[in-house]
């Protein structure tokens, strides 16, 4: 039997608290989820992060875990797995089994239904099945009934999903058993409602979506936290909405009222000043993100110039050239405007 070092594989000690293993998780988590990784073996790093997860975060599975790991450092030849009766902790029932396949499953198999497909989950490995795949029916029957554990899950939305709301279709992969209390992973399909104006980072619950209760106690919830794509002109800063406005050498200069299009439908007109410069920010209040107090549609300046193999920009410059070539130096201009920026003050 292949041994796994499910510390290793989260970057955590022996003597990690609970704590610690739930933010090494995380933090790989981001790394290398499917949807929002570019990793090649992406899919593939999930899953073994999940399976070190999962056994690391139970007490009982990551006591009999540790057993193991002392007889291989103790020279103990063949690796085989702990008995699992009552001189050995062991899992208490196939519920639990439940919970981990499940908790694989939220965190490697949710997506919007029109983003990147669902990973594919094909269970944990030999290792775990070898070390924790014995556990009984009978011991389902024994075992007390109890909520589930919340299970938490990434959704990715596009920008417009951000200001208009949304129904998406979510596709999870989960437990379920025979009569004989053996697992395999099946999948059900949800539909979520995104409520306008929700935030990178967000949670949004589902209730009674999670992990299978024990001994037939209700599930837990489903956490879906809300990750932004990316879009090729516009960011988010908090609540306020972050873009370039390409605008012409004459708008710039004379003042106009151009379109601004906005990734969530109708766009608006926006007033240039004139005498307006390259990276000079427009705010315009309110057009940010929507809240109880909305953010801010933050706008900066580039000034975009004809390009001189157009004959008719080119002798529009050419005329520009000479009769402003002794009233207008560009390099004392601004070193003009620079001399009249505030200081800062010194500290």
């Amino acid at each position: 039997m292949e041994f796994h070092d499910y510390y290793a594989r989260l970057g955590v000690s022996r003597q990690a608290p609970l704590e610690e293993i739930k933010k090494a998780f995380r933090a790989q988590a981001r790394r290398f989820h499917p949807d929002i990784s570019k990793e090649p073996d992406a899919e593939q790093r999930m899953r073994q992060i999940n399976e070190a997860y999962v056994v690391l975060s139970d007490p009982d599975k990551r006591t009999a875990y540790d057993r193991l790991m002392d007889e291989r450092q103790a020279g103990g030849g063949t690796l085989r797995p702990p008995p699992f009766g009552k001189e050995a902790a062991r899992p208490k029932s196939p519920a639990e089994a439940a919970k981990a396949y499940a908790d694989t499953a939220a965190h490697t198999s949710t997506s919007a239904s029109n983003g990147p497909g669902a990973a594919d989950t094909s269970g944990f490995s030999d290792f775990f099945s070898d070390l924790f795949g014995r556990m009984g029916v009978g011991a389902r029957r024994q075992a007390g009934s109890s909520r589930g554990d919340d299970q938490r899950a990434t959704i990715a939305l596009d920008l417009g999903d951000v200001w208009r709301g949304a129904v998406r279709t979510i596709t999870l992969k989960g437990a379920q058993f025979d009569a004989q209390g053996h697992a395999s992973v099946g999948q059900r399909k949800l539909q979520v409602r995104i409520p306008a104006g929700v935030r990178p980072g967000q949670m949004i619950r589902l209730n009674g979506q999670g992990a299978p209760g024990p001994g037939g106690g209700p599930p837990g919830d489903l956490l879906l936290e809300v990750q932004i794509k990316p879009h090729p002109r516009f960011k988010l800063d908090g609540a306020n909405l972050l873009a370039e406005l390409p605008v012409a050498p004459w708008e710039a200069a004379l003042g106009a009222v151009v379109p601004v299009a906005l990734p969530h439908g109708p766009g608006l007109n926006v007033r240039v000043p004139a005498g307006a410069q390259s990276g000079q920010s427009l705010t315009v209040r309110g057009k940010g993100l929507p809240s109880p107090t909305p953010g801010d549609l933050e706008l900066k300046l580039r000034v975009v110039l004809p390009s001189a193999h157009d004959p008719r920009a080119r002798k529009l410059y050419e005329q520009m050239a000479g009769d402003l070539k002794d009233e207008f130096d560009a390099r004392k201009v601004a070193a003009s405007e620079a001399d009249w920026r505030p200081q800062e003050e010194p500290r």
